[in-house]
Protein backbone atom coordinates (compact mmCIF):
# COMPACT_ATOMS: atom_id res chain seq x y z
CA UNK A 1 0.00 0.00 0.00
CA UNK A 2 3.20 2.25 0.61
CA UNK A 3 4.52 2.38 -2.35
CA UNK A 4 1.13 2.35 -4.08
CA UNK A 5 0.23 5.71 -2.76
CA UNK A 6 4.15 6.84 -3.31
CA UNK A 7 3.23 6.44 -6.90
CA UNK A 8 0.08 7.67 -6.96
CA UNK A 9 0.34 10.93 -5.39
CA UNK A 10 4.35 11.22 -6.29
CA UNK A 11 5.00 11.40 -2.30
CA UNK A 12 8.71 10.04 -0.32
CA UNK A 13 7.84 6.87 1.75
CA UNK A 14 7.41 9.03 5.01
CA UNK A 15 4.97 11.23 3.32
CA UNK A 16 2.89 8.03 2.63
CA UNK A 17 2.75 7.14 6.25
CA UNK A 18 1.95 10.54 6.77
CA UNK A 19 -1.22 10.71 4.23
CA UNK A 20 -2.25 7.37 6.02
CA UNK A 21 -1.94 8.53 9.18
CA UNK A 22 -3.92 11.93 8.01
CA UNK A 23 -6.76 9.74 6.47
CA UNK A 24 -6.98 8.16 10.15
CA UNK A 25 -7.33 11.28 11.43
CA UNK A 26 -10.23 13.32 9.03
CA UNK A 27 -12.15 9.70 9.19
CA UNK A 28 -12.16 9.58 13.60
CA UNK A 29 -12.46 13.43 13.47
CA UNK A 30 -16.17 12.75 11.50
CA UNK A 31 -17.21 9.86 13.64
CA UNK A 32 -16.29 12.28 16.48
CA UNK A 33 -18.91 14.67 15.06
CA UNK A 34 -21.39 12.43 14.79
CA UNK A 35 -21.58 11.67 18.69
CA UNK A 36 -23.46 14.66 19.68
CA UNK A 37 -25.93 13.65 17.41
CA UNK A 38 -26.65 10.89 19.06
CA UNK A 39 -26.71 12.53 22.19
CA UNK A 40 -29.41 14.43 20.75
CA UNK A 41 -30.93 11.16 19.50
CA UNK A 42 -31.39 9.75 23.03
CA UNK A 43 -32.30 12.83 24.88
CA UNK A 44 -35.08 12.98 22.70
CA UNK A 45 -36.30 9.56 23.22
CA UNK A 46 -36.35 10.69 27.07
CA UNK A 47 -38.30 13.33 26.42
CA UNK A 48 -40.59 11.75 24.36
CA UNK A 49 -41.06 8.99 26.98
CA UNK A 50 -41.65 11.60 29.57
CA UNK A 51 -39.25 10.51 32.05
CA UNK A 52 -35.52 11.41 32.14
CA UNK A 53 -33.68 9.17 34.99
CA UNK A 54 -31.61 10.66 36.81
CA UNK A 55 -28.35 9.02 35.67
CA UNK A 56 -29.15 9.93 31.98
CA UNK A 57 -28.65 13.56 33.41
CA UNK A 58 -24.96 12.64 34.09
CA UNK A 59 -24.71 10.49 31.17
CA UNK A 60 -25.80 13.40 28.62
CA UNK A 61 -23.79 16.05 30.84
CA UNK A 62 -20.56 13.33 30.28
CA UNK A 63 -21.38 12.71 26.88
CA UNK A 64 -20.59 16.62 25.82
CA UNK A 65 -17.82 16.87 27.58
CA UNK A 66 -16.50 13.90 25.94
CA UNK A 67 -17.64 14.91 22.47
CA UNK A 68 -16.00 18.22 22.97
CA UNK A 69 -12.81 17.07 24.33
CA UNK A 70 -12.46 14.04 21.22
CA UNK A 71 -13.70 17.26 18.72
CA UNK A 72 -10.81 19.36 19.64
CA UNK A 73 -8.27 16.41 20.24
CA UNK A 74 -9.40 15.21 16.48
CA UNK A 75 -9.18 18.45 15.26
CA UNK A 76 -5.60 19.08 16.82
CA UNK A 77 -4.70 15.49 15.77
CA UNK A 78 -5.94 16.38 11.73
CA UNK A 79 -4.44 19.51 11.79
CA UNK A 80 -0.95 17.92 12.43
CA UNK A 81 -1.80 15.17 10.30
CA UNK A 82 -2.48 17.29 7.38
CA UNK A 83 -1.21 20.81 7.30
CA UNK A 84 2.36 20.26 9.03
CA UNK A 85 2.73 16.32 7.72
CA UNK A 86 2.16 17.70 4.27
CA UNK A 87 4.87 20.84 4.62
CA UNK A 88 7.46 18.71 5.82
CA UNK A 89 6.73 16.51 2.79
CA UNK A 90 6.74 19.44 0.49
CA UNK A 91 10.22 20.40 1.34
CA UNK A 92 11.02 16.45 1.28
CA UNK A 93 9.50 16.67 -2.37
CA UNK A 94 11.71 20.08 -3.10
CA UNK A 95 15.34 18.90 -2.22
CA UNK A 96 14.04 15.57 -3.74
CA UNK A 97 13.43 17.00 -6.96
CA UNK A 98 15.97 19.37 -7.09
CA UNK A 99 18.89 16.37 -6.10
CA UNK A 100 16.96 14.20 -8.99
CA UNK A 101 17.58 17.49 -11.45
CA UNK A 102 21.30 16.96 -10.42
CA UNK A 103 21.71 13.61 -11.96
CA UNK A 104 20.03 13.96 -14.97
CA UNK A 105 21.69 14.22 -18.07
CA UNK A 106 22.26 17.55 -20.07
CA UNK A 107 19.91 16.20 -22.75
CA UNK A 108 16.81 16.26 -20.51
CA UNK A 109 17.08 19.82 -20.09
CA UNK A 110 17.34 20.35 -23.70
CA UNK A 111 13.75 19.29 -23.97
CA UNK A 112 12.84 21.58 -21.29
CA UNK A 113 13.09 25.27 -20.73
CA UNK A 114 13.44 26.78 -17.31
CA UNK A 115 10.34 28.31 -16.89
CA UNK A 116 9.06 24.81 -17.57
CA UNK A 117 11.33 23.26 -14.66
CA UNK A 118 10.73 26.01 -12.11
CA UNK A 119 7.05 25.65 -12.56
CA UNK A 120 7.14 21.93 -11.57
CA UNK A 121 9.66 22.34 -8.74
CA UNK A 122 7.63 25.12 -6.98
CA UNK A 123 4.78 25.62 -8.76
CA UNK A 124 3.62 21.71 -9.29
CA UNK A 125 4.74 20.68 -5.83
CA UNK A 126 3.23 23.81 -3.99
CA UNK A 127 -0.33 22.62 -6.12
CA UNK A 128 0.18 18.94 -4.58
CA UNK A 129 1.04 20.40 -1.25
CA UNK A 130 -2.04 22.12 -1.11
CA UNK A 131 -4.12 19.09 -2.39
CA UNK A 132 -2.08 16.44 0.17
CA UNK A 133 -3.29 19.40 3.12
CA UNK A 134 -6.93 20.36 2.33
CA UNK A 135 -8.60 17.75 0.02
CA UNK A 136 -6.79 14.40 -1.03
CA UNK A 137 -7.39 13.13 3.06
CA UNK A 138 -10.44 14.49 3.89
CA UNK A 139 -12.00 13.39 0.95
CA UNK A 140 -11.29 9.36 1.91
CA UNK A 141 -11.93 10.36 5.71
CA UNK A 142 -15.09 11.58 4.55
CA UNK A 143 -16.14 8.37 2.19
CA UNK A 144 -14.66 5.69 5.15
CA UNK A 145 -16.76 7.99 8.48
CA UNK A 146 -19.99 7.86 5.90
CA UNK A 147 -19.13 4.20 4.98
CA UNK A 148 -19.34 3.63 9.03
CA UNK A 149 -22.33 5.86 9.55
CA UNK A 150 -24.05 4.45 6.64
CA UNK A 151 -23.51 0.96 8.51
CA UNK A 152 -25.22 2.07 11.83
CA UNK A 153 -28.12 3.66 9.40
CA UNK A 154 -28.94 0.22 7.52
CA UNK A 155 -28.49 -1.67 10.98
CA UNK A 156 -31.45 0.98 12.24
CA UNK A 157 -33.78 0.71 9.08
CA UNK A 158 -32.58 -0.28 6.01
CA UNK A 159 -35.78 1.61 3.87
CA UNK A 160 -34.75 5.01 5.67
CA UNK A 161 -31.02 4.13 4.80
CA UNK A 162 -31.56 3.95 1.46
CA UNK A 163 -33.68 6.81 0.84
CA UNK A 164 -31.02 8.63 2.82
CA UNK A 165 -27.93 7.26 0.48
CA UNK A 166 -29.40 6.25 -2.51
CA UNK A 167 -27.87 10.08 -4.17
CA UNK A 168 -24.39 9.78 -2.88
CA UNK A 169 -22.94 7.12 -5.16
CA UNK A 170 -24.97 8.96 -8.17
CA UNK A 171 -23.13 12.44 -7.08
CA UNK A 172 -19.62 10.63 -7.28
CA UNK A 173 -20.50 8.62 -10.15
CA UNK A 174 -20.94 12.16 -11.84
CA UNK A 175 -17.60 13.68 -10.27
CA UNK A 176 -15.58 10.70 -11.25
CA UNK A 177 -16.65 10.98 -14.72
CA UNK A 178 -15.64 14.20 -15.10
CA UNK A 179 -11.66 13.55 -14.47
CA UNK A 180 -11.16 13.52 -18.48
CA UNK A 181 -12.87 16.91 -19.23
CA UNK A 182 -10.98 18.17 -15.86
CA UNK A 183 -7.56 16.83 -17.16
CA UNK A 184 -7.93 18.35 -20.44
CA UNK A 185 -9.05 21.65 -19.16
CA UNK A 186 -5.92 21.58 -16.61
CA UNK A 187 -3.56 20.48 -19.02
CA UNK A 188 -4.36 23.35 -21.83
CA UNK A 189 -4.47 25.73 -18.43
CA UNK A 190 -0.95 24.15 -16.95
CA UNK A 191 0.39 25.28 -21.01
CA UNK A 192 -0.74 28.72 -20.64
CA UNK A 193 0.52 29.16 -17.21
CA UNK A 194 3.84 27.89 -18.58
CA UNK A 195 3.73 30.27 -21.67
CA UNK A 196 3.61 33.04 -19.47
CA UNK A 197 6.04 32.51 -17.20
CA UNK A 198 8.23 31.48 -19.78
CA UNK A 199 7.24 35.02 -21.66
CA UNK A 200 7.94 36.96 -18.24
CA UNK A 201 11.17 35.66 -17.81
CA UNK A 202 12.30 36.20 -21.39
CA UNK A 203 11.14 39.61 -21.31
CA UNK A 204 13.09 40.62 -18.05
CA UNK A 205 16.58 38.64 -19.88
CA UNK A 206 16.46 40.43 -22.89
CA UNK A 207 15.36 43.80 -21.93
CA UNK A 208 17.98 45.72 -22.76
CA UNK A 209 17.65 44.30 -26.41
CA UNK A 210 14.21 45.42 -26.62
CA UNK A 211 14.45 49.00 -25.33
CA UNK A 212 17.68 49.35 -27.61
CA UNK A 213 15.81 47.87 -30.61
CA UNK A 214 12.40 49.67 -29.80
CA UNK A 215 10.61 46.19 -29.52
CA UNK A 216 9.82 46.49 -26.19
CA UNK A 217 5.90 47.90 -26.83
CA UNK A 218 5.42 44.84 -29.29
CA UNK A 219 6.86 42.32 -27.14
CA UNK A 220 4.48 43.14 -24.46
CA UNK A 221 1.49 43.15 -26.58
CA UNK A 222 2.70 39.63 -26.82
CA UNK A 223 3.39 38.77 -23.54
CA UNK A 224 -0.86 40.77 -22.88
CA UNK A 225 -2.01 37.96 -25.16
CA UNK A 226 -0.38 34.98 -23.55
CA UNK A 227 -1.87 36.47 -19.71
CA UNK A 228 -5.24 36.99 -21.48
CA UNK A 229 -5.18 33.36 -22.80
CA UNK A 230 -4.26 32.09 -19.06
CA UNK A 231 -6.84 33.92 -17.30
CA UNK A 232 -9.30 32.46 -20.55
CA UNK A 233 -8.24 28.91 -19.76
CA UNK A 234 -8.52 29.33 -15.75
CA UNK A 235 -12.14 30.48 -16.34
CA UNK A 236 -12.76 27.58 -18.57
CA UNK A 237 -11.17 25.27 -16.09
CA UNK A 238 -13.44 26.73 -13.10
CA UNK A 239 -16.41 25.89 -14.96
CA UNK A 240 -15.62 22.67 -16.53
CA UNK A 241 -14.87 21.77 -12.95
CA UNK A 242 -18.08 23.50 -11.86
CA UNK A 243 -20.03 21.89 -14.61
CA UNK A 244 -19.86 18.51 -12.58
CA UNK A 245 -19.37 19.46 -9.32
CA UNK A 246 -22.58 21.90 -8.64
CA UNK A 247 -25.03 19.28 -10.59
CA UNK A 248 -23.96 16.52 -7.96
CA UNK A 249 -23.86 19.18 -4.83
CA UNK A 250 -27.45 20.02 -5.88
CA UNK A 251 -28.40 16.09 -6.35
CA UNK A 252 -26.83 15.33 -2.94
CA UNK A 253 -29.31 17.48 -1.25
CA UNK A 254 -32.23 15.74 -2.70
CA UNK A 255 -31.14 13.02 0.09
CA UNK A 256 -33.24 14.98 2.67
CA UNK A 257 -35.95 15.64 0.21
CA UNK A 258 -36.24 11.97 0.25
CA UNK A 259 -35.85 10.95 3.89
CA UNK A 260 -38.62 13.53 4.25
CA UNK A 261 -40.91 11.64 1.98
CA UNK A 262 -40.37 8.37 2.35
CA UNK A 263 -39.88 8.77 6.24
CA UNK A 264 -43.38 10.52 6.28
CA UNK A 265 -45.12 7.68 4.18
CA UNK A 266 -43.30 5.36 7.20
CA UNK A 267 -44.76 6.98 9.87
CA UNK A 268 -48.39 7.31 8.03
CA UNK A 269 -47.91 3.81 7.95
CA UNK A 270 -47.00 3.36 11.15
CA UNK A 271 -44.19 0.64 10.17
CA UNK A 272 -41.67 3.79 11.12
CA UNK A 273 -41.35 5.09 15.02
CA UNK A 274 -41.11 8.48 15.40
CA UNK A 275 -37.45 9.15 16.81
CA UNK A 276 -36.33 6.94 14.15
CA UNK A 277 -37.36 9.34 11.56
CA UNK A 278 -36.38 12.14 13.53
CA UNK A 279 -32.56 10.43 14.05
CA UNK A 280 -32.63 10.14 10.27
CA UNK A 281 -33.04 13.78 9.59
CA UNK A 282 -30.41 14.34 12.38
CA UNK A 283 -27.79 12.08 10.54
CA UNK A 284 -28.54 13.17 7.00
CA UNK A 285 -28.12 17.02 8.15
CA UNK A 286 -25.07 15.90 9.45
CA UNK A 287 -23.81 13.67 6.79
CA UNK A 288 -24.44 15.28 3.49
CA UNK A 289 -21.67 18.31 4.45
CA UNK A 290 -19.17 16.27 4.82
CA UNK A 291 -19.81 14.70 1.52
CA UNK A 292 -20.82 17.38 -0.49
CA UNK A 293 -17.44 18.65 0.57
CA UNK A 294 -16.38 15.22 -0.78
CA UNK A 295 -17.44 15.85 -4.49
CA UNK A 296 -15.74 19.09 -4.23
CA UNK A 297 -12.60 17.35 -2.79
CA UNK A 298 -13.19 14.50 -5.91
CA UNK A 299 -12.60 17.33 -8.50
CA UNK A 300 -9.91 18.49 -7.11
CA UNK A 301 -8.26 15.45 -6.64
CA UNK A 302 -8.93 14.83 -10.82
CA UNK A 303 -6.63 17.66 -11.81
CA UNK A 304 -4.25 17.12 -9.52
CA UNK A 305 -2.91 14.11 -11.98
CA UNK A 306 -1.68 16.60 -14.13
CA UNK A 307 0.83 17.92 -11.53
CA UNK A 308 1.73 14.49 -10.71
CA UNK A 309 2.35 13.59 -13.92
CA UNK A 310 4.77 16.51 -14.48
CA UNK A 311 6.99 15.63 -11.37
CA UNK A 312 7.10 12.07 -12.09
CA UNK A 313 8.38 12.94 -15.58
CA UNK A 314 11.65 14.30 -13.75
CA UNK A 315 11.78 11.64 -11.20
CA UNK A 316 11.21 8.86 -13.37
CA UNK A 317 13.59 9.70 -15.79
CA UNK A 318 16.68 7.56 -16.64
CA UNK A 319 19.72 8.84 -14.56
CA UNK A 320 23.60 9.45 -15.93
CA UNK A 321 25.22 6.90 -13.54
CA UNK A 322 28.20 5.14 -13.20
CA UNK A 323 31.43 3.91 -10.84
CA UNK A 324 32.02 6.04 -7.91
CA UNK A 325 35.74 4.83 -8.43
CA UNK A 326 38.07 6.87 -11.41
CA UNK A 327 41.39 5.94 -11.22
CA UNK A 328 42.60 6.72 -14.99
CA UNK A 329 45.94 5.93 -15.86
CA UNK A 330 46.94 9.27 -16.70
CA UNK A 331 44.85 12.17 -18.58
CA UNK A 332 44.92 11.45 -22.02
CA UNK A 333 41.71 12.45 -23.50
CA UNK A 334 40.78 10.29 -26.83
CA UNK A 335 37.96 10.17 -28.98
CA UNK A 336 37.17 6.75 -30.73
CA UNK A 337 35.16 6.97 -33.63
CA UNK A 338 32.40 9.06 -32.01
CA UNK A 339 29.13 9.71 -33.40
CA UNK A 340 26.82 12.36 -31.66
CA UNK A 341 23.32 13.34 -32.07
CA UNK A 342 21.23 16.07 -29.47
CA UNK A 343 17.68 14.80 -31.97
CA UNK A 344 17.22 11.88 -34.01
CA UNK A 345 18.50 12.86 -37.71
CA UNK A 346 19.71 15.89 -36.54
CA UNK A 347 23.89 14.52 -36.37
CA UNK A 348 26.52 16.37 -34.57
CA UNK A 349 29.72 14.47 -34.79
CA UNK A 350 30.37 11.95 -37.11
CA UNK A 351 33.39 9.20 -36.64
CA UNK A 352 35.45 12.06 -34.90
CA UNK A 353 38.60 10.42 -33.79
CA UNK A 354 41.73 12.13 -32.31
CA UNK A 355 43.53 12.44 -28.96
CA UNK A 356 44.40 14.85 -26.51
CA UNK A 357 47.51 14.48 -24.83
CA UNK A 358 48.46 14.79 -21.30
CA UNK A 359 50.71 18.04 -21.02
CA UNK A 360 49.75 19.84 -24.27
CA UNK A 361 47.28 21.84 -25.47
CA UNK A 362 44.78 20.71 -27.88
CA UNK A 363 42.79 23.22 -29.93
CA UNK A 364 39.53 22.57 -31.62
CA UNK A 365 38.78 24.78 -34.34
CA UNK A 366 36.38 25.47 -37.20
CA UNK A 367 33.48 27.52 -38.99
CA UNK A 368 30.46 27.52 -36.43
CA UNK A 369 28.40 24.60 -35.58
CA UNK A 370 30.95 22.53 -36.81
CA UNK A 371 30.83 20.35 -33.31
CA UNK A 372 33.36 21.99 -31.85
CA UNK A 373 31.77 23.18 -27.69
CA UNK A 374 30.18 19.65 -28.59
CA UNK A 375 33.10 17.20 -28.33
CA UNK A 376 34.38 19.13 -25.28
CA UNK A 377 30.99 18.45 -23.85
CA UNK A 378 31.06 15.21 -24.75
CA UNK A 379 34.64 14.58 -23.00
CA UNK A 380 33.65 15.70 -19.87
CA UNK A 381 30.51 13.53 -20.20
CA UNK A 382 27.78 16.13 -20.04
CA UNK A 383 26.05 14.05 -23.03
CA UNK A 384 26.61 10.36 -23.53
CA UNK A 385 28.00 9.64 -27.21
CA UNK A 386 25.29 7.60 -29.65
CA UNK A 387 28.39 5.76 -30.94
CA UNK A 388 31.94 5.04 -30.40
CA UNK A 389 33.79 5.59 -27.22
CA UNK A 390 35.62 8.11 -25.34
CA UNK A 391 38.08 7.56 -23.04
CA UNK A 392 40.14 9.66 -20.28
CA UNK A 393 43.55 7.58 -19.05
CA UNK A 394 41.99 4.71 -20.98
CA UNK A 395 38.94 4.75 -18.82
CA UNK A 396 35.52 4.70 -21.04
CA UNK A 397 33.82 8.37 -19.66
CA UNK A 398 30.35 6.57 -19.83
CA UNK A 399 31.49 4.09 -16.89
CA UNK A 400 32.26 6.71 -14.46
CA UNK A 401 29.42 8.56 -12.14
CA UNK A 402 29.46 12.32 -13.65
CA UNK A 403 29.91 14.38 -10.56
CA UNK A 404 32.89 11.83 -10.21
CA UNK A 405 34.86 12.65 -13.07
CA UNK A 406 33.66 16.16 -13.24
CA UNK A 407 36.23 16.42 -10.61
CA UNK A 408 39.38 15.87 -13.00
CA UNK A 409 38.19 19.15 -15.03
CA UNK A 410 38.46 22.87 -14.60
CA UNK A 411 35.77 24.19 -17.56
CA UNK A 412 35.91 27.37 -18.13
CA UNK A 413 32.75 28.50 -20.64
CA UNK A 414 31.86 31.12 -23.02
CA UNK A 415 28.80 31.88 -21.38
CA UNK A 416 29.59 32.35 -17.62
CA UNK A 417 27.11 31.58 -15.20
CA UNK A 418 27.52 34.07 -11.43
CA UNK A 419 26.11 33.69 -8.44
CA UNK A 420 23.97 36.63 -6.49
CA UNK A 421 27.22 36.93 -3.85
CA UNK A 422 30.80 38.43 -2.92
CA UNK A 423 33.31 38.20 -5.84
CA UNK A 424 35.38 36.40 -3.28
CA UNK A 425 32.53 33.35 -2.56
CA UNK A 426 32.06 33.43 -6.41
CA UNK A 427 35.64 32.40 -6.86
CA UNK A 428 35.91 29.90 -4.21
CA UNK A 429 33.57 27.90 -5.58
CA UNK A 430 35.98 26.77 -7.89
CA UNK A 431 37.32 24.57 -4.47
CA UNK A 432 35.50 24.29 -1.04
CA UNK A 433 37.02 25.50 1.98
CA UNK A 434 39.85 27.36 0.01
CA UNK A 435 41.13 30.04 2.07
CA UNK A 436 41.49 33.62 1.69
CA UNK A 437 44.66 33.81 0.38
CA UNK A 438 44.31 30.36 -2.13
CA UNK A 439 41.15 32.88 -3.75
CA UNK A 440 43.33 36.18 -3.95
CA UNK A 441 46.48 34.32 -4.81
CA UNK A 442 43.92 33.16 -8.51
CA UNK A 443 42.28 36.34 -8.58
CA UNK A 444 45.60 38.11 -9.18
CA UNK A 445 46.97 35.74 -11.99
CA UNK A 446 43.59 35.81 -13.27
CA UNK A 447 43.46 39.81 -13.63
CA UNK A 448 40.91 40.12 -11.55
CA UNK A 449 42.69 42.85 -9.04
CA UNK A 450 42.48 45.76 -11.97
CA UNK A 451 38.55 46.07 -11.14
CA UNK A 452 37.78 44.25 -8.27
CA UNK A 453 39.88 47.23 -6.63
CA UNK A 454 36.90 49.84 -7.94
CA UNK A 455 34.68 48.13 -6.74
CA UNK A 456 32.70 49.39 -3.25
CA UNK A 457 33.66 46.48 -1.12
CA UNK A 458 36.59 45.14 -3.15
CA UNK A 459 36.65 41.24 -3.44
CA UNK A 460 33.26 41.25 -0.66
CA UNK A 461 31.47 43.30 -2.91
CA UNK A 462 28.23 41.07 -4.16
CA UNK A 463 27.85 41.97 -7.85
CA UNK A 464 24.19 40.58 -8.69
CA UNK A 465 22.50 38.09 -10.43
CA UNK A 466 24.81 36.74 -12.92
CA UNK A 467 27.50 39.44 -12.12
CA UNK A 468 24.99 41.99 -13.13
CA UNK A 469 27.79 44.03 -12.33
CA UNK A 470 30.28 43.26 -13.92
CA UNK A 471 31.25 43.68 -17.80
CA UNK A 472 31.25 40.62 -19.94
CA UNK A 473 35.52 40.41 -19.62
CA UNK A 474 35.15 40.62 -15.44
CA UNK A 475 32.88 38.01 -15.19
CA UNK A 476 35.07 35.70 -17.50
CA UNK A 477 37.81 36.96 -15.46
CA UNK A 478 36.42 35.35 -12.38
CA UNK A 479 35.64 32.09 -14.76
CA UNK A 480 39.34 31.74 -14.81
CA UNK A 481 40.01 32.23 -11.58
CA UNK A 482 37.77 29.81 -10.38
CA UNK A 483 39.11 27.04 -12.31
CA UNK A 484 42.67 28.27 -11.96
CA UNK A 485 41.84 27.58 -7.79
CA UNK A 486 40.30 24.39 -8.66
CA UNK A 487 43.44 22.88 -10.11
CA UNK A 488 41.96 19.88 -11.82
CA UNK A 489 44.36 17.80 -14.28
CA UNK A 490 41.92 18.45 -17.03
CA UNK A 491 41.63 22.05 -18.85
CA UNK A 492 38.69 22.99 -20.95
CA UNK A 493 38.35 26.63 -21.61
CA UNK A 494 35.59 27.30 -24.70
CA UNK A 495 36.11 30.70 -26.21
CA UNK A 496 37.80 31.57 -22.45
CA UNK A 497 39.24 34.49 -23.62
CA UNK A 498 36.61 36.12 -25.72
CA UNK A 499 35.34 38.79 -23.99
CA UNK A 500 39.25 40.40 -22.93
CA UNK A 501 41.11 42.82 -24.88
CA UNK A 502 43.99 42.11 -26.48
CA UNK A 503 45.88 43.63 -23.28
CA UNK A 504 43.73 41.85 -20.75
CA UNK A 505 44.00 38.65 -22.95
CA UNK A 506 48.20 38.54 -23.39
CA UNK A 507 48.14 38.49 -19.42
CA UNK A 508 45.48 36.25 -19.08
CA UNK A 509 47.12 33.70 -21.19
CA UNK A 510 50.15 34.18 -19.41
CA UNK A 511 48.14 33.19 -15.94
CA UNK A 512 46.57 30.33 -18.13
CA UNK A 513 50.17 28.76 -18.90
CA UNK A 514 50.58 28.32 -15.32
CA UNK A 515 47.14 26.58 -14.94
CA UNK A 516 47.59 24.48 -17.73
CA UNK A 517 51.04 22.96 -17.07
CA UNK A 518 51.23 19.33 -17.56
CA UNK A 519 47.58 19.08 -17.92
CA UNK A 520 45.07 17.80 -20.34
CA UNK A 521 43.96 20.89 -21.96
CA UNK A 522 41.36 21.61 -24.85
CA UNK A 523 40.76 24.63 -26.16
CA UNK A 524 37.81 25.75 -28.44
CA UNK A 525 39.26 29.16 -30.22
CA UNK A 526 38.30 31.42 -33.34
CA UNK A 527 40.82 33.68 -32.86
CA UNK A 528 43.90 32.00 -34.33
CA UNK A 529 46.65 34.01 -31.83
CA UNK A 530 44.63 32.23 -28.92
CA UNK A 531 45.52 28.76 -30.12
CA UNK A 532 49.40 29.54 -31.69
CA UNK A 533 50.83 27.74 -28.38
CA UNK A 534 49.03 24.85 -28.85
CA UNK A 535 50.74 21.70 -29.61
CA UNK A 536 47.91 20.27 -31.80
CA UNK A 537 45.16 21.32 -33.61
CA UNK A 538 41.95 19.37 -34.94
CA UNK A 539 39.94 21.17 -37.36
CA UNK A 540 36.09 20.25 -37.21
CA UNK A 541 34.06 20.73 -40.29
CA UNK A 542 30.69 19.62 -40.87
CA UNK A 543 30.85 17.47 -37.61
CA UNK A 544 33.87 15.40 -38.85
CA UNK A 545 37.45 15.62 -38.52
CA UNK A 546 38.78 17.97 -41.63
CA UNK A 547 42.38 17.76 -40.48
CA UNK A 548 44.68 17.52 -37.43
CA UNK A 549 48.05 18.14 -36.73
CA UNK A 550 50.71 20.55 -35.08
CA UNK A 551 50.42 24.32 -35.91
CA UNK A 552 53.37 24.24 -38.30
CA UNK A 553 52.31 20.88 -39.87
CA UNK A 554 48.72 22.05 -40.91
CA UNK A 555 50.28 25.83 -42.02
CA UNK A 556 52.61 23.83 -44.42
CA UNK A 557 49.70 21.69 -45.76
CA UNK A 558 47.74 24.76 -46.63
CA UNK A 559 44.29 23.69 -45.68
CA UNK A 560 41.52 24.53 -43.81
CA UNK A 561 43.80 25.94 -40.99
CA UNK A 562 45.87 27.63 -43.25
CA UNK A 563 43.38 29.31 -45.25
CA UNK A 564 41.59 30.54 -41.40
CA UNK A 565 45.02 32.02 -40.36
CA UNK A 566 45.12 34.15 -43.76
CA UNK A 567 41.94 35.28 -43.61
CA UNK A 568 42.50 36.11 -40.31
CA UNK A 569 45.77 37.94 -40.58
CA UNK A 570 44.24 39.96 -44.06
CA UNK A 571 41.58 41.21 -41.81
CA UNK A 572 43.73 42.37 -39.04
CA UNK A 573 46.20 44.65 -41.68
CA UNK A 574 42.59 45.62 -43.15
CA UNK A 575 41.40 47.25 -39.64
CA UNK A 576 45.10 48.61 -38.64
CA UNK A 577 44.83 50.29 -41.95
Amino acid sequence: MIKHIMKKFALSERGAKGFIWAVIACTVEGLALMIPVSLLYYLTDDLIKGTIPTWHYYLYGFGIVIALALIVLTNFWKYNATYFSTYRESGIKRVGLAEKLRKLPLSFFGKKDLADLTNTVMGDVQTTEQMMSHYVPQFWGSIISALIVSIGMFAFDWRMALAALWVFPVSLVIVAFSKKAQNYFNRKQKEADVAVMDGIQENLETVRDLKSNNAEKKYLEGLNKKIDKAEVRHIKSELGTAMFVVPAQMILKLGIATVALVGSVLLANGTLSLITFFMFLLVVSRVYEPLAGAMQNLAAMNSLQINIDRMNEIENYEEQAGDKAFNPNGYDIEFKNVGFAYNTGETVLEDVSFTAKQGEVTALIGESGGGKSTAAKLAARFWDVNKGVITVGGVDVKTVDPEELLKAYSIVFQDVTLFNNTVMENIRIGKVGATDEEVLRVAKEAQCDEFVSKLPYGYNTVIGENGSMLSGGERQRISIARAMLKDAPVVIMDEATASLDAENETEVQRALSALIANKTVLIIAHRMRTVDGAEKIVVLQGGKVAEQGTPQELKESGGIYAKMLALQSTGMEQRCS
